[in-house]
């Protein structure tokens, strides 16, 4: 198949647009930004139509270069210091059960940008109380203090995304590290063993199935409960090119395999991305873990 053109199964219906601009609307006001505009997302119809926003702090112009996504590049504005606030209100006018908090790498910033998405969950618990919150948050160097004031600022679920196997990592993300990657998921286990630990990944970048596989063995040996694992697409010309577009039944099997290696839930699809379908995960996952005997049927 030639690589330049998508499979029937990469195809994704249009989007409402009064919906869309409903939630274009709000956030304007606020002077928010989300991944789901800034990295094209493939699902902002479906997502937004369902109440599902994944908003970005921190600005939206990041200060690494990483080759697949698409968000803006360069020097950062100063913070908005009233963002957590208006993330908060936005939330509470929403109707968000489940808030994704994500941001841009802010390596210009002292505390690479923790104060920041600490200040925001503590403003969405006061506004909305009953609001489960998971934030994406970026590897802030390593830095153990940085994951150290995110946690114990209280999210339900603290994601970071591996992208890609070992052998890929330094090409699809320049400044980073595997094992710093690893090691931020795991302290946030060992900081609040309650907390949900969650990671994603792209394929079609050239990997072999087996270095999925073991990449996932390393994501359980941290105590990883949650995997999500999409196809990724090219933004531009300017960006690494697709090698292979990952058929249904691969990702069946990789959803399959995680589960068997002890993962709480694997979502496994072309479409699938790291905040995806995210409120109603996080209430699969809270139900696993209240009836453990319903597993099996939930996850099928």
């Amino acid at each position: 198949m030639p690589k330049s053109s998508r499979p029937a199964w990469l195809v994704v219906k249009a989007p409402d647009e009064h919906k869309l601009n409903h939630v274009k609307g709000i956030l304007g006001e606020l002077n928010l930004h989300t991944v789901c505009e800034e990295a094209l997302c493939p699902n902002i119809g479906e997502c937004w139509e369902n109440k599902t926003v994944t908003f970005m702090i921190l600005g939206d112009v990041c200060t690494r270069n990483c080759q697949f996504c698409a968000v803006g590049k360069g020097k950062p504005s100063p913070l908005d210091p009233f963002e957590p606030e208006n993330l908060a209100k936005a939330a509470r006018e929403l109707g968000l059960k489940h808030v994704v908090i994500t941001s841009v790498d802010r390596d210009d910033l002292e505390d690479d940008g923790s104060g920041h998405f600490a200040a925001t969950i503590i403003a969405i618990r006061k506004s909305s109380p009953s609001t489960s919150i998971e934030v994406l948050v970026p590897d802030f160097i390593g830095s153990p203090h940085a994951i150290d004031t995110v946690v114990k600022a209280g999210p339900d679920v603290v994601n970071h995304n591996m992208e890609s196997v070992p052998r890929m990592h330094w090409k699809v993300k320049p400044k980073s590290d595997y094992k710093v990657s690893l090691n931020l998921l795991e302290r946030s286990k060992e900081l609040n063993p309650d907390i949900y630990t969650k990671s994603g990944i792209m394929v079609g970048l050239g990997e072999s199935v087996d270095e999925v596989y073991s990449l996932m063995k390393d994501l359980r040996n941290v105590n990883c409960d949650i995997l999500t694992i999409g196809q990724y697409l090219r933004p531009s010309q300017k960006h690494m090119p697709v090698l292979e577009y990952v058929t249904p039944e691969q990702f069946r099997e990789y959803r399959r395999v995680g589960e068997s290696m002890g993962f709480m839930f694997v979502a496994s699809g072309p479409f699938i991305r790291s905040s995806y379908n995210a409120a109603e995960l996080y209430d699969r996952i809270r139900q696993m873990k209240e009836f453990p005997t319903n597993r099996l049927s939930m996850i099928r």
